[in-house]
């Protein structure tokens, strides 16, 4: 997509234009007004020759500019007025400066100056190797520049408030990221550096890639990308959710070589292009044009005569202005760019046309070096080595209508997604608020966030108060110093005066220029309020951690079948690298994950008249870490309240043939097994037997039936059942009585008081809660007792022997070595539970139970060695799938987002204990920059629909609460007001009493109307929802009244 070079017919402009200079023809005049400025006539002589300028920045209120290049002997950053420069009645009013402030502290020459974009700060990098943060001080009046002949004077202060050092080489550029989160620098050395800009110095990151000097910096327009380009012809891009390398580009590259100073390349505002600096096309000089969707490089900026030096988008979105007599069709937007080269011409450029708008020529001396637009759109800052600056001046006739915040929003919300897309102070100001609840809302969300600020403010000025003295303040001794002197004499007469270090004071947020003739509006960015966050209690049993094995035995049948081969079918995979996640919005280091592979899994289809003994899943051949047992971060009441397994641990495998069926008088199925692996041919299954005269004939297949390793009788041990209050248990086996009789003790010890009570069968396991006591004894009996020492219930007679045993607070669950569970409500005298079976979930070769446990609520929960846990759901009588650590939709779901501060992960329960700590959001670091958004939209909602409904089946209100309020934020945030609106509407109810209303007002104790009181200004923040949040905060006023 080559073109010519550009038309001869441009104009050549002249650095200065004077009044005193004849005006170019209209008709010969470039569709812009151009007014240059010399940085000399502003603040030097004109006779003293300028020093480069190597970079230059519009502060984002558009009262004043930065500049940085070069000085006398030490790198200088300079703070111009910008009203002098746009209009010319300032230029010429004396009692207007024009020069505000100027730095001397860097050491060497200052390559580039960059503003933040809520205009705190100014960052400046030069070839000392440091990054400095300029920051105002608070105003005392002016102050003559340090070391200057001449009358220049500060009229504002600013002082270094942090110097960051890492770079071993001199600093090319610097560049803020949209929600000033972080700060990025590269250098000489190779390297880019991320700096945390709420924690300085703190380093996020340092992306090591490059192979070349590193000239050049730029993020995308919502920061989930920062490209870079260096001398190493490779332009690469970044990702920001691990700083890993997303794409590296060295075609468009190849014929270049280092000849400029810097490579300053730029995003489009809208996302979809990227374009970069110094490139070649056909051994001509152009600037590449990277398209976002595929990163291809098929178009390209041709024309200029030498290389590319700096790229530069305007920060508006532009559509084309409707004529007299136009159709009122809505036309494409578009972008204007700002292209300048060493052959001291710039081009401007809209991405609408072919051609570009506008080229001037010679414009300056020198090669130019750095671009800057106003916040407007429609003024420019250009430098250049010569020591100039020029203004270019544009209007909407020449450029177009900007877009809105809301139509840019837009446009990034079909780019990136609603969850990522800036909505900033403007769009929210432009909607209007029509119900006065939600005006209340936000006027309280602006209340609590000046609470917050004014607070923090007290506690940065706690220090301060401390150096009153007398009652009088720091800042009051400061200005009396000014007035005081200390005078010694010398032995000769001499007098000396020992000079005071006058520290500058900062002001707490930062203030406009002074003698600004037009009043100057900032946007501030927005914020949101943030919501309380919740502990939940666990209701998990905690020690859990040591393993249980199945064992899988098959009662023998008459060999009147056919055994026909099974071979499992198996498939390696990887498994997830499990790390904490920060927020988005909040920089931290965030480490690379490993992404991890589908999975499926298939049941092998039963032929008819045939029962299959178990059905082939594929699974892992890589050895899986054995799961680790409840968090320790629990709270010891809630984690140590019994439980025992035993330490033997036995791996699955199944018989290897059929044999005659042996009787059994105490319900186990003893098998001899063999060491070592089974032979392929040995695995059998069952076929049907022909159909016969008499039904009776027909054999079914054998039932399934799991050993379970029981623990073996021991003369004494002794546990800890709980923590708060601390419950001890003490067992003795074979104790000596009258006639030869053995008994054993169980004695408990609880704050200081102890009971024991005796047993004539050896005890094998106990467990407990601080509510009862729970023991196991060799004749497969089970007795409770309270925590007092009295017994609860009669010995349970158990149907074989036991393997795990629990307790949590008035619950009992047993797991026998039959691979059968029960779980007994002491308290009321019922079975929750009785003689279910895990055949269910134990299908598959080699699987494991690597953990069980008991909520304090009687349900049970088992976890596999393939990662997944189950729960028993006693209404459903099913068991109910609650964890599945190989569970693509873990590694993809993307809600962060929606948690208003780290804290949030921390809810605690048994939900998070079977998950562990692992299942943060934001997992799926290597895969979300290359997903489609609406394809990790849906894996964001179905992950956490299950994690709602796992809380619910767990009975873990507080988890419940946790993950829907999360539920809640996503959907408000991603704009899915059906499911909203049907989330609301289950949680109000009826709104008139009905009899045959089946609705339900509480869940998991909650009363569902309070969720809804808590989700409201939840939907609040958005005020797209406004009329959702009025209609539902009529309704519960309106119950409220009834």
């Amino acid at each position: 997509s080559s073109l010519p070079p550009f038309p001869p017919l441009t104009l050549t402009i002249s650095p200065l234009l004077s009044p005193s200079l004849p005006s170019p023809h209209p008709d010969h005049f470039p569709p812009a007004r151009v007014m240059t400025q010399l940085c000399s006539a502003l603040g030097r002589p004109p006779d003293v020759k300028g020093k480069p300028i190597f970079s230059v920045d519009i502060h984002p209120d558009g009262t004043k500019f930065a500049t940085g290049g070069q000085g006398e002997d030490s790198g200088k950053v300079v703070i111009w007025n910008m009203p002098p420069v746009v209009r010319e009645e300032d230029e010429k009013n004396e009692n207007i400066p024009k020069m505000l402030c100027q730095m001397d502290n860097h050491l060497a020459c200052v390559n580039c100056v960059r503003w933040s974009n809520n205009g705190l700060y100014l960052a400046s990098g030069g070839d000392d190797k440091l990054i400095m943060l300029w920051k105002r001080a608070a105003y005392i009046g002016p102050s003559s520049v340090f070391g200057s002949s001449s009358k220049l004077a500060n009229v504002e202060q600013w002082r270094c408030v942090s110097i960051l050092r890492s770079h071993t080489g001199d600093v090319m550029d610097l560049s803020w990221s949209p929600h000033d989160a972080w700060l990025s620098s590269c250098s000489i050395d190779n390297t880019i550096v991320i700096w945390n800009a709420l924690k300085f110095p703190e380093i996020i990151a340092t992306l090591r890639g490059h192979s070349g000097l590193v000239k050049g910096l730029t993020w995308d327009p919502v920061g989930k990308y920062i490209a870079s380009q260096a001398d190493d012809r490779s332009l690469k891009v970044w990702r920001t959710l691990d700083w890993q390398l997303e794409t590296n580009i060295t075609k468009p590259f190849d014929e270049c070589a280092g000849t400029t100073h810097v490579l300053r390349l730029s995003w489009s505002p809208d996302g979809h292009y990227l374009v970069s600096a110094h490139a070649m096309n056909n051994s001509g000089p152009t600037a590449q044009i990277i398209e976002r969707d595929g990163w291809k490089t098929n178009m390209d900026f041709v024309g200029h005569r030498k290389a590319v030096t700096v790229v530069k988008f305007n920060p508006k979105i532009f559509k084309k202005k409707p004529r007299n007599g136009s159709s009122n069709k809505p036309s494409c937007p578009y972008c204007c760019c700002a292209v300048g080269s060493k052959d001291r011409s710039l081009s401007v450029w809209l991405t609408c046309l072919k051609r570009p708008l506008v080229v001037i020529h010679e414009l300056f001396d020198k090669s130019i070096m750095d671009i800057s637009w106003t916040l407007t759109g429609l003024g420019m800052l250009v430098c250049s080595m010569d020591g100039t600056v020029a203004f270019l001046d544009f209007s909407q006739e020449e450029l177009g209508d900007p877009l809105t915040e809301e139509e840019k929003n837009m446009i990034h919300q079909k780019t990136y997604g609603k969850s990522l897309a800036i909505t900033t102070e403007q769009q929210l100001s432009t909607t209007i608020i029509e119900n006065p609840e939600m005006l209340k809302y936000q006027q309280q969300q602006k209340e609590l966030l000046e609470q917050k600020n004014a607070l923090a403010s007290r506690q940065m000025a706690a220090p301060k108060m401390t150096n009153m003295v007398n009652g009088e303040s720091f800042e009051d001794i400061r200005k009396n110093l000014l007035k005081k002197q200390i005078e010694t004499r010398t032995a000769d007469g001499r007098r000396r005066i020992t000079p005071f270090c006058i520290a500058q004071l900062d002001t707490g947020d930062f203030s406009t220029a002074f003698f600004n003739s037009v009043p100057i509006t900032g946007a501030l960015p927005g914020s949101g309020l943030p919501s309380q966050i919740s502990q939940s209690q666990t209701t998990s049993d905690s020690n859990a951690a040591k393993s249980v094995s199945a064992k899988l035995t098959q009662d023998p049948a008459p060999a009147t079948t056919k055994p026909t081969e099974d071979t499992p079918n198996k498939d390696g995979v990887s498994s997830a690298v499990p790390t904490n996640t920060p927020l988005l919005t909040s920089p931290s280091r965030i480490e690379p994950m490993k992404a991890l592979d589908s999975r499926f899994t298939e049941r092998s289809k039963s032929t008819p008249g045939t029962t299959p003994i178990s059905a082939a899943v594929r699974q892992s051949d890589l050895d899986r870490s054995k799961e680790q047992g409840p968090s320790k971060d629990l709270k010891l009441k809630e984690v140590q309240e019994s439980s025992s397994d035993s330490e033997e641990k036995i791996p699955a495998s199944k018989i290897s043939a059929l044999s005659k069926r042996k009787s059994e008088t105490e319900g186990e199925v003893v098998e001899k097994k063999k060491k070592g692996r089974p032979r392929k041919e040995s695995k059998q299954t069952l076929t049907a037997v022909p159909t016969t005269e008499k039904e009776t004939l027909r054999v079914s297949a054998p039932p399934i039936v799991f050993k379970l390793p029981t623990p073996t009788p021991k003369k004494a041990f002794n546990m800890q059942v709980s923590s708060d209050p601390a419950m001890y248990i003490e067992v003795e086996n074979e104790l000596s009585a009258v006639a030869g009789c053995k008994l054993s003790r169980l004695k408990c010890m609880r704050e200081g008081k102890e009971w024991d009570t005796l047993l004539t069968s050896r005890i094998l396991t106990a467990a407990g809660s601080c509510d009862l006591v729970s023991v196991a004894c060799e004749e497969r009996t089970l007795s409770v007792f309270s925590a007092s020492g009295r017994r609860l219930l009669p010995a349970i007679l158990l149907g074989s022997p036991i393997s795990t045993l629990h307790c949590a607070s008035h619950f009992v669950m047993a797991l026998m070595a039959t691979a059968t569970l029960s779980v007994w409500d002491a308290k009321k005298l019922t079975v929750l539970v009785k003689d279910e079976s895990l055949i269910t979930i134990l299908s598959g070769n080699d699987i494991t139970i690597t953990q069980s446990l008991l909520t304090h609520h009687g349900v049970p929960v088992v976890t596999l060695s393939n990662g997944k846990s189950y729960c028993f759901n006693t209404s459903l009588c099913t068991w109910n799938l609650i964890s599945d650590k190989q569970d693509s939709l873990v590694q993809c779901a993307d809600y962060r987002s929606c948690l208003t501060s780290q804290e949030a992960m921390l809810c605690s329960g048994p939900l998070a204990t079977v998950q562990g700590c692992g299942i943060n959001a934001g997992r799926q670091a290597a895969r979300l920059s290359s997903m489609p958004h609406a394809f990790q939209q849906g894996t964001t909602l179905a992950y956490l629909e299950n994690q709602v409904a796992a809380a619910m089946t767990l009975k873990s209100s507080q988890e419940y609460r946790h993950w829907l309020l999360i539920y809640t934020r996503y959907l408000v945030n991603e704009g899915f007001e059906a499911r909203l609106r049907e989330l609301c509407k289950d949680l109000l109810g009826p709104v008139h009493n009905s009899f045959s209303s089946q609705w339900e007002s509480t869940v998991l104790g909650l009363r569902k109307r309070e969720l809804l009181k808590e989700m409201l200004p939840v939907i609040g923040q958005n005020l797209r929802f406004q009329r959702l949040f009025t209609e539902y905060q009529d309704q519960l006023d309106l119950l409220r009244d009834k």
